[in-house]
């Protein structure tokens, strides 16, 4: 029957599921993550149970584990299973994950024909983020109002690179300013400095032209070109 799980969710039509879920979950090593598969009321009373996708040409369940009844949790290795009929959902939880719990598994509700299922990717990547922690069931219930208010979100991991670019892109606008602005500053300085030495100059040439004159004319004359001249009514 486990066989049949791919072949059905190739041929439902699309829009149509049974059961809900998220599709993709990233974690590190070390790491503990619970998710939760939402299943419609008609499904209430059917077993359920969680598989990982084995198999090439023909995908078959590998590892199955089936949730207890009566709302009992099923607990093999380092994964554990409930299904919340109150709720309407399958809870799993998996804790100190390594790199090989990567991979592919499904959220599978056992029915007449066909079962009910949704394929969900389990991303490990090296490294831990925090130390790791054992998950018993009082913590697992006490985790459940928080899995209630949506799907399992993935951690992402942000490249520094986005961070950074807002402050990298306002200290280039910043310094582009201010070379713009010493740039103005310093040609500015050089024209007052150029038309100082040009009045200078012009000062000196008029200075030696007249001391030029005065050298060739007798002392009166002279005199009277180098004294102001005062005019009377």
């Amino acid at each position: 029957m486990r066989l049949l799980v791919l072949l059905w969710g190739c041929l439902v039509l699309p829009g149509y599921e049974a059961l809900e879920g998220p599709k993709e979950i990233s974690r590190f090593e070390g790491d503990t993550v619970s998710l939760r598969c939402t299943y419609r009321e008609e499904l209430r009373d059917h077993r359920k149970y969680w598989c990982r996708k084995g198999g090439l040409l023909f995908p078959r369940c590998s590892g199955t584990i089936y949730a207890g009844k009566e709302g009992q949790e099923t607990t093999e290795g380092r994964v554990s299973i409930h299904d919340n009929r109150q709720e309407l959902s399958l809870i799993v939880t998996l804790w100190n994950l390594t790199l090989q719990d990567a991979g592919k598994y499904w959220c599978g509700v056992e029915k007449r024909g066909p079962d009910e299922s949704l394929l969900i990717s389990l991303f490990v990547f090296p490294g831990s983020s925090r130390p790791p922690k054992q998950l018993d069931s009082t913590s697992a219930e006490d985790a459940s109002p928080a899995l209630s208010s949506g799907s399992s979100k993935p951690r992402v991991s942000i490249p520094m690179v986005r961070i950074l670019a807002p402050v990298l892109v306002l200290l280039s606008l910043l310094s582009a300013a201010g070379l713009i602005a010493f740039s103005s500053h310093l040609l500015l300085w050089r024209k007052e400095a150029r038309q100082d030495m040009e009045t200078q100059r012009n000062e000196k040439v008029y200075l030696s032209h007249l001391n030029y004159r005065t050298s060739e004319l007798d002392p009166e004359e002279a005199f009277e070109i180098s004294s102001p001249t005062f005019l009377s009514d």
